[in-house]
């Protein structure tokens, strides 16, 4: 009976529940009573203990006003709440947090549009409200999973639906806001979580039906700037958790093909998150690259597309073994994408699916282009330290004949397969090599890259070697002359162009003494090519000119004359049986480079004699200067006129001209005889089993017969002496038991060598010091020669078996031995 009259009597309730009360007026139109929200406010800020009571009360009348539909009410108490939550700041707030949340948890599962987003911004307020104290208990998964749900609404209405969008993106907002500075809230990086967070932002970033709006109204823009501040509060561990999702959902949407949401998604990403975790999401690309290795080509074009823009923002910081693994796994995608081309050959035969291998190879195409393009641009914007990794790691993979190459299996994909991956790598590596701008040459081309380089550059391929010449252009090129020589012709005024150069340094004359015969072949065997065009001289002449430009002292440009020389006497000799247009496009070649190195180093005679020889073509034989020869319709001659002297270059008229003080003029006479490798041997002759192992029909043999041989193309400079071999007969000797017996005993050489490491300690114990000094100083001189020998033998060609050097008339002339005819040393005949 007492209880009931205290439910009952007014002035008998506790006074928290008469305060709440009072606040709620009989029309719920006029809204919240402010003098009894003020008292309401003073009294729970009084007595903090009674927040727990206030809330829970509030939380039942709400209750029940939901349920009959006093929606009036409901928002009174919403507002009462929000004032009391923001006024109240103590550690009894922890209880009246949950009767709150458990009030928002309500109006967010009724299906009311209103009551949703009025719950929705209710959580707003709360979550930017900064607690003294940590919470150990509280969990939001159930916020969690339903604005998440918000965000995918799908209600008739487009306004209402725009409503329902924009409060779950705010209360997802929220939710990270609240949780993600909390030590204690790390749960909500966790994979579960994640994938409901991430998938609805991008939702709503993808569904952008109202692009007029504009700010908070605009679902896409607010869950972009959501999307935007989770990322940028990511850790170094949660980073994993927060791309995954979208690589998911870029999956189930099927974004990839049109890509352009995916790469808007992550230039967003890369533009969030901090600057150390780049790495993390280039990692998540690659690995997703490999999970989608036998998808369509559409797909794995744009994921190779997304991967492009990813590490065009992160190239510069990328550090560590990053670099390497992107263009490992970009190069396996590139082998597999052609082995996907080339795999359904046995099918191309077929009338029915000629069309769809068309398509597929194009296709193809696509996704090999877009990897060229991601390795060329990632390596570009490294550093020049990394850059140089990138360039050795990128050309040990390109399958080079005669050598060893285990990560392209070169027998399978064919020989049409092998042409292509080695085009597309060397592409990749020009847009690697431009703008590398290397201190020294040893450390742009060192022997492990210009090796293999030089020898593709030596294959009967037009392509590949103007791909080697341009990755030759980016790397000698310090100064950015390149664009200055485009073109071969016959230049005025070389001053006018205003060349950059600097004082060639030690370390590039060391450089050239060792490699510089290597350039100078690779120029020479690239000349006389029959299938080169215009191309191929073009780049011909600008390497040459850059080679003078970077590299030349007065060394170089008498080697560099000398190779003039020898490429204008095998074109006039033309012992290889090449076509007239490769014979004059040499000629031009010689002609337009030696008009450049003589106004380079400005020697008057040498200038001179030039501009006579160019005079004297441009009137008798046009078709000698590259201005004419390279036109279309250039007629060219049956044959070239050996004996008109005036429209060739002559050693001695050169000879003379340089017989000034720092030109060693002597090694004119000695004509130049490219030196090859036993790299290029063995990968030319097996480039040539290839072709012939190819050949069915005899014109093709006939036409294979007339060229010849490539050992008879190349004169083998071979440095030892047959007569300074012992005779095998004294080396013979008769192995008998005493000589078994002495061979094994030891005993006298051991006392042999004490005793005169004995007599050595003596004597500079007790020698003077001027006969100690001597004699230190007669074991340096003879160092001294030795080294003097070794390095005049290296910097001096070895003597030719060619035959002996004439000169007569001013022209050199030679009596040249047939290989069949040359005498080799036992040891060196295979």
């Amino acid at each position: 009976m007492p209880t009931g009259v205290c439910g009952c009597c007014g002035p008998l309730r506790p006074r928290y529940k008469r305060l709440v009360d009072n606040i709620f007026p009989e029309d719920p139109k006029d809204g919240l009573v402010k003098s009894d929200m003020e008292k309401l406010t003073f009294y729970a800020v009084s007595a903090p203990e009674k927040l727990d009571r206030i809330g829970e009360y509030l939380a039942e009348r709400l209750s029940r006003d939901v349920v009959r539909h006093r929606y009036g009410y409901v928002v009174i108490a919403m507002e009462a709440l929000d004032q009391l939550l923001m006024a109240c700041h103590s550690q009894s707030i922890k209880p009246f947090v949950e009767s709150f949340l458990h009030m928002v948890a309500k109006l967010l599962e009724s299906g009311e549009p209103d009551l949703q987003v009025l719950g929705t911004n209710s959580f707003v307020k709360f979550a930017n409200i900064e607690e003294d104290t940590p919470s150990y208990h509280r969990r939001y998964d159930f916020f969690v999973s339903q604005f998440s749900a918000m965000c995918h609404s799908t209600h008739e209405d487009s306004e209402t639906r725009n409503r329902i969008r924009v409060a779950g993106i705010k209360g997802l907002q929220g939710v990270v806001r609240k949780t993600v500075n909390d030590e204690l809230q790390a749960i909500i990086w966790e994979p579960q979580h994640m994938d409901k967070l991430i998938p609805s932002m991008l939702f709503n970033m993808q569904d952008n039906e109202d692009s007029e709006r504009s700010g908070e109204e605009n679902p896409a823009s607010l869950a972009e700037s959501c999307f935007r501040e989770l990322l940028g509060r990511a850790a170094y561990g949660n980073m994993n958790n927060a791309v995954h999702p979208v690589l998911v959902h870029l999956d189930n949407h099927h974004l990839w093909d049109p890509n352009d949401f995916a790469v808007s998604c992550f230039r967003i990403i890369m533009y969030s998150i901090q600057a150390q975790h780049s790495h993390h999401v280039i990692q998540q690309v690659l690995s997703h690259l490999d999970t989608h290795s036998k998808n369509t080509p559409r797909v794995r074009a744009g994921i190779v597309q997304v991967l492009l823009e990813t590490v065009a923002i992160a190239a510069k910081g990328s550090i560590g073994p990053t670099v390497l693994e992107v263009f490992n796994t970009l190069l396996k995608h590139l082998r597999m994408s052609v082995d996907f081309e080339l795999g359904d050959g046995s099918r191309r035969n077929s009338a029915s699916s000629h069309s769809s291998t068309r398509t597929k190879e194009s296709e193809e195409r696509i996704v090999q282009n877009a990897i060229i393009q991601t390795i060329g641009f990632f390596g570009g914007n490294l550093p020049d330290y990394q850059r140089a990794e990138v360039m050795m790691f990128i050309m040990g993979k390109v399958p080079v004949y005669g050598t060893p190459c285990h990560t392209l299996d070169t027998v399978k994909i064919g020989h049409q397969g092998t042409k292509r991956i080695q085009a597309m790598l060397l592409s990749s590596l020009i847009m690697v090599t431009s703008g590398f701008k290397c201190k020294t040459m040893c450390a742009g081309l060192p022997v492990s890259f210009l090796e293999p380089l030089c020898s593709i550059s030596l294959m009967e391929d037009s392509e590949l070697r103007q791909l080697v010449l341009e990755i030759l252009h980016n790397i000698i090129d310090r100064h950015d002359n390149r664009a200055k020589l485009r073109g071969i012709r016959i230049i005025p005024n070389v001053a006018a162009l205003k060349i950059k150069r600097e004082k060639i340094s030690k370390q590039d004359v060391v450089f050239m003494k060792k490699h510089g015969q290597q350039l100078y072949r690779h120029i020479y065997l690239g000349c006389k090519e029959d299938d080169n065009v215009q191309k191929n001289f073009e780049l011909l002449f600008t390497a040459l000119a850059l080679i003078t430009i970077e590299l030349a002292n007065e060394e170089v440009v008498i080697d560099l004359m000398r190779l003039s020389i020898a490429l204008q006497d095998m074109a006039l000799v033309n012992e290889e049986n090449m076509p007239m247009f490769i014979r004059c496009g040499i000629m031009a070649l010689v002609a337009a480079y030696l008009n450049f190195l003589s106004q380079m180093i400005a020697n008057p005679p040498f200038c001179q004699h030039v501009s006579k020889v160019i005079e004297m073509r441009n009137l008798d034989a046009p078709h000698l200067l590259p201005e004419h020869v390279f036109r279309e319709k250039c007629v060219l001659p049956d044959s070239l006129d050996r004996d008109d002297v005036g429209l060739y270059f002559q050693t001695a008229d050169l000879a003379e001209a340089l017989s000034v003080p720092g030109y060693n003029v002597e090694r004119l006479a000695i004509p130049y005889i490219p030196q090859v490798t036993v790299l290029y041997t063995v990968g030319k002759i097996l480039h040539r089993c290839r072709q012939t192992s190819r050949v069915t029909s005899v014109p093709q043999m006939d036409r294979l017969s007339r060229r010849k041989s490539f050992v008879d193309t190349i004169s083998l400079q071979v440095d030892i002496l047959s007569n300074s071999l012992p005779d095998q007969s004294q080396l013979a000797e008769e192995i008998t038991f005493e000589t078994l017996k002495k061979a094994i005993d030891t005993t006298g050489l051991e006392e042999q060598e004490r005793e005169r490491r004995r007599q050595v300690m003596e004597k500079f114990q007790k020698a003077p010091f001027e006969e100690i000094a001597a004699h230190c100083e007669s074991k340096a001189s003879m160092l001294h020669d030795r080294l003097a020998q070794i390095f005049e033998l290296t910097i001096r060609p070895p003597p030719s078996p060619s035959g002996t050097v004439t000169v007569t008339s001013g022209h050199v002339q030679y009596q040249s031995v047939p290989v069949y005819e040359m005498k080799f040393p036992d040891l060196c005949v295979y």
